[in-house]
């Protein structure tokens, strides 16, 4: 019988709206994660394939969250891996309030009742400075074609509202736009039309991955985004490619609710460890 050291590394897979993870425990055993295993674990012909990796680890609240896109660059923060390995969380140990650390700092979880999970992203960046943008500018509208606004939540973003999300071409103009001059550390970007009161439709180009069925910090920075410019108030529902979720701005920042789904637990095989 093999024993421990031959099964590989456990990781478990989850989503919240088709918004993929790879998410490794390592609150036990330390697991250092090179590069190029980030990477190949993100390939969803030759690896596991996620949207982005989230390492759990011990921290001065209940566990301290990593994250890293699929190219292997790191992200401060992710809306919906959160969520989801704050209900894995609240299963493990029966809670119903997390304190978790991320490089975006501080963040709380709570349990909403009917398998939903709140949690609060903090507050938004809206200075030049914070998102960071190259220099200071209104973040409100930005001087590009189509006027978005910029936000930060941990990680910058650059939100469009359009007539209408789903006649926009996301693969091309995402591209361009997340490597546009105006934002050094690259950006995500998202493309909103107004469907109903506190109501919005939005697509999301993810910085370091490409198109993506959902994104919390995403929807996060685009809620902020319209209220700040009139479109709706404080408190919204946001339509995306694989679900819906309800930001709430509030005055002790940005609340994201929806579900979550825990797909699998399995292992990287000694093999596949062994090729890198």
């Amino acid at each position: 019988m093999a024993n421990e050291n031959d099964i590989g590394l456990p990781f478990m897979k989850m989503h919240g709206l088709g918004n993929d993870f790879v998410v490794i425990d390592a609150r036990a055993h330390a697991i250092p994660l090179v590069p190029a295993l980030v990477i190949a674990i993100a390939d969803r012909h030759q690896g596991v394939g996620y949207d982005q990796l989230a390492v759990i680890e011990n921290g001065a609240g209940d566990a301290h969250l990593t994250f890293y896109n699929a190219d292997g660059s790191t992200s401060a923060a992710c809306g919906n891996a959160t969520r989801c390995i704050a209900r894995h969380i609240m299963n493990q140990s029966g809670k119903t309030q997390l304190h978790l650390t991320t490089d975006r700092g501080d963040l709380f979880a709570v349990d909403a009742g009917d398998g939903l999970t709140s949690v609060n992203m903090g507050q938004p960046q809206l200075d030049w400075n914070e998102i960071p943008l190259s220099h200071a500018i209104d973040t409100l509208e930005l001087p590009i074609e189509g006027a978005p606004t910029a936000t930060g939540m941990g990680n910058p973003h650059c939100t469009f509202f359009v007539d209408d999300a789903e006649a926009v071409d996301l693969a091309a103009r995402g591209a361009v736009m997340e490597h546009h001059p105006l934002y050094p550390q690259r950006t995500n970007v998202q493309f909103a039309s107004v469907v109903g009161k506190n109501h919005l439709r939005m697509r999301v180009w993810e910085r370091g991955v490409g198109v993506t069925l959902a994104s919390g910090s995403s929807s996060c920075a685009t809620a902020v985004a319209a209220a700040r410019r009139g479109l709706t108030g404080r408190s919204v529902r946001i339509d995306l490619d694989g679900g819906a979720l309800q930001i709430d701005w509030r005055d002790d920042g940005v609340w994201m609710t929806g579900e979550t789904m825990h797909i699998f637990t399995a292992h990287l095989t000694p093999q596949f460890m062994d090729s890198l």
